[in-house]
Order: structure tokens, then C-alpha cells, then sequence
């Protein structure tokens, strides 16, 4: 089965996990975003922001948790498999950051191709930050702009998903991929 691979990205707070969420409910396979579980486990460890004290620790992490789910939706029995973020995002926030990073996360970039990426841009309206969401609304835009050119670097052509409703937002999504 040729599965096809979707990455719905964004900064934080664009409301990509509640779309997943909401594919999910509509039956398709979803694999959910993995940051937030790195981020708890440090939290287990005692260590508050894994990303801010040891970004390239949690960088490796994600990557190789991200790596699996590519992997994992390879031995899926489904037609279309929707990713929370994709491997080029943890490049981006490395980007962000200012941090370089070894070449095995641009291979790995490069071996996990996906099919198409959807982009969530930041909404200022729905914009949120939690224990785990620590970044001002500035910095989730400064994050998208990374993630746009992250995601162009490996030659994606981005698919922007307009405001709106999650019903709306999904609708769009869905009609995109003609499903």
C-alpha cells in the first residue's frame, strides 16, 4: 500500500493538534505531535525546559521520535496518515534558536519525504501558551517564518490553511487531498 504521508505544521498555538484531533474523530490514522511527551519526561528528570537547557539533547529526541512515526506509518494499513509536524520542524526551532545541529538531522530530513505539508499560520485570536507552550505570540511568528524556510529548503511546496473554524479548517484540508 502506497500510504500518503501529511504533515500539518506550524508555530505554536495554530491550533495543529486540535485539527488533529478533529481528523482523528473523521477516522483517519493521526499520529500526534511528540514534543510535548520529550517535555514531560524531562519534567520526570527535573529538568523544567528541556529545550532551553540542553536544546540539541531535545532535539535528538524529537527527531528520533519523529523518525519512528515515519517509519511506523510505512507498517500502517491506511490510505492517508496525518503527521503533528514533521522532521524539518525540529531543524526550524534549532534554526530559530540559533543552534547548529549535525548532519545526520538534515539526512534524516532528506530520507523521510512526505507528501504534502499543510502550513497553519499564527492567530493571534486563539494564540494560547502554557506549561509547555512557553513562546509570546512575536516569537511564534518569528517560529513560522522559520518553518516556512526550513520546510522550502527541502523543496515542499506549502499549502496554507485559511482561517477558520476547526470544521472549516478540516473541510479545506480534506478537500485539498480530494478525500
Amino acid at each position: 500500500m502506497n500510504t500518503r504521508k501529511i504533515v500539518i505544521t506550524g508555530g505554536p498555538g495554530t491550533g495543529k493538534s486540535t485539527l488533529i484531533n478533529k481528523l482523528t474523530k473523521h477516522g483517519y490514522t493521526c499520529l500526534e505531535e511528540i514534543s510535548r511527551q520529550v517535555t514531560l519526561d524531562a519534567k520526570k528528570k527535573g529538568i523544567d525546559q528541556l529545550f532551553l537547557t540542553n536544546p540539541l539533547l531535545f532535539s535528538e529526541l524529537l527527531l528520533k521520535g519523529r523518525q519512528q512515526q515515519f517509519e511506523e506509518a510505512n507498517t500502517l494499513q491506511s490510505d492517508v496518515i496525518f503527521f503533528d509536524r514533521g522532521l524539518p520542524d525540529v531543524l526550524a526551532y534549532m534554526n530559530y534558536i540559533g543552534n547548529t545541529y549535525p548532519q545526520s538531522f538534515v539526512d534524516a530530513c532528506k530520507n523521510a519525504v512526505y507528501d504534502t505539508v499543510f502550513v497553519l499560520k499564527p492567530w493571534e485570536t486563539i494564540y494560547t501558551s502554557d506549561n509547555e507552550r512557553y513562546e509570546s505570540f512575536e516569537q511564534a511568528l518569528e517560529i513560522h517564518d522559520h518553518l516556512l524556510n526550513t520546510y522550502q529548503q527541502f523543496n515542499y511546496s506549502l499549502i496554507d490553511v485559511p482561517f477558520g473554524t476547526i470544521a472549516d479548517r478540516t473541510d479545506y484540508i480534506l478537500k485539498v487531498l480530494k478525500l
